[in-house]
């Protein structure tokens, strides 16, 4: 192959959100192929508040394979990243673009290199699913790049062997990833329950505690769970099945006293099966559930659904934007930013929340009073400071390819980072 020949790039950019469970996965049969030991159910986040955008490009004249996680790089020496892209390259097809003399046939796909760079608008390995939402937008770009034909179901089950919950992370709205039985995982896929617009009253608001690194990384702590809980096959196999049931006909019906019902139970059997782990794992504040408990019991029908992931951010989500309004009020009281703090900064994403709370600035929150379902005997205790930040946020779409050069990570001459 000539020098001239050797010039071409070719590139593709993706964006793709995360997701959240409410009825959780936890706990794997295949360690190597991510097999989860129950089915799970999530709500897709907005990705204009939520996402991770990758650029992948191609070219005869790169000579390795190449990764940049943001903006720094990144080794792909590891298992998960290698399987997937070997599956996505096994699944490639004849690529043609006359325009610009490129032309690659699917065995040729094996022995060109690619160059990655992913960015996560939001904190990685915080417990707000960086990995899915990262792995999602991986095999989503790569399978573009690569003219792979197949199915979202399939490439849910490829994203699925980088990070298990990236299966869902394919599909907007309401997904379930259903555990399959076969051994080599080939049914282990997820589906849409329901798109972006079924349920688009619904609210999220994010209470970031900590933006560190959690102490305990998920894979270690399932491990650790399926290893020493007596509570986890309980859970498993008597627990989880009638829930996602339950869930699902929640979901289709729009029925939030169910859906709020199930998604805090099922947080919180989740934490115990972590509590009951040796040793015993802690992601959890408490603080913001006693606030959601107390409010919820408080009124007629339930408000607002919590849901913690492994790690000590709460995802909240209320019943419209009346409550969300409330609820952000209630939040602000509690956990008030320090007095010199940016309150733009400070509650991110849909700002339109703050207005509809009556909150223009800090004067607002410094004015707010207790809840009225905080006990006049007992003075409420706040914690200035200890949520970095709020995120607002909806029910969203599933990946997208971005036609925006300006939104490309990698140089579309040069294949690498911008």
């Amino acid at each position: 192959m000539g020098e001239e020949s050797k010039k071409w790039v070719l590139t593709v950019t993706a964006q793709t959100p995360t997701n959240i469970a409410v009825i959780k996965y936890w706990g794997k049969r295949d360690e190597n192929l991510i097999l989860p030991i129950n089915d799970s159910i999530s709500v897709t986040l907005d990705p204009e508040h939520l996402c991770t955008t990758t650029s992948v490009a191609v070219s005869p004249s790169f000579d390795q394979d190449c990764m940049w996680l943001n903006g720094k790089e990144f080794s792909l020496a590891g298992g998960r990243y290698q399987r997937c892209l070997k599956e996505i390259r096994s699944r490639a097809c004849d690529y043609v673009d006359e325009k610009k003399g490129i032309k690659i046939t699917k065995k040729e796909w094996e022995n060109l290199h690619v160059h990655i760079a992913s960015y996560n608008n939001f904190p990685t390995a915080a417990g707000l699913a960086s990995s899915a939402a990262g792995f999602a937008c991986l095999v989503f770009a790569l399978a573009k790049l690569m003219n792979v034909k197949d199915d979202l179901g399939t490439l849910s089950s490829i994203a699925r062997q980088g990070s298990g919950s990236a299966c869902r992370s394919l599909y907007g709205g309401f997904a379930k990833w259903i555990m399959g039985k076969n051994d080599n995982g080939s049914d282990s896929i997820a589906v849409q329950l329901a798109d972006e617009k079924h349920w688009d009253d619904l609210v999220i608001v994010i209470a970031v505690v900590s933006s560190r690194q959690k102490e305990t990384s998920s894979t270690t702590g399932m491990r650790e769970t399926v290893e020493t809980s007596m509570l986890i096959q309980h859970r498993a196999k008597e627990v989880v099945p009638k829930r996602i049931v339950e869930m699902e006909e929640a979901i289709k019906n729009r029925d939030f006293p169910s859906f709020s019902r199930l998604a805090c139970a099922d947080s919180n059997q989740f934490h115990a099966v972590c509590l009951d782990t040796l040793p015993p794992i802690f992601y959890m504040n408490d603080t913001i559930i006693s606030c959601v408990e107390k409010w919820n019991r408080s009124e007629e029908s339930p408000q607002v659904a919590y849901t913690f992931d492994a790690g000590p951010n709460a995802v909240l989500i209320a019943r419209n934007r009346k409550a969300a309004a409330l609820l952000l009020q209630r939040l602000l009281f509690f956990f008030p930013p320090h007095s010199d703090a940016d309150l733009s900064s400070y509650v991110i994403g849909d700002k339109s929340i703050l207005q509809d709370a009556g909150i223009k600035d800090m004067k607002d929150v410094a004015a707010l009073s207790p809840p009225p379902e905080v006990s006049d005997k007992i003075p409420a205790q706040q914690y200035k400071g200890d949520v970095s930040y709020f995120i607002c946020t909806r029910p969203g779409k599933g990946p997208v390819v971005l036609c925006d050069e300006s939104k490309a990570l990698l140089n579309p001459e040069t294949g690498y980072p911008k």
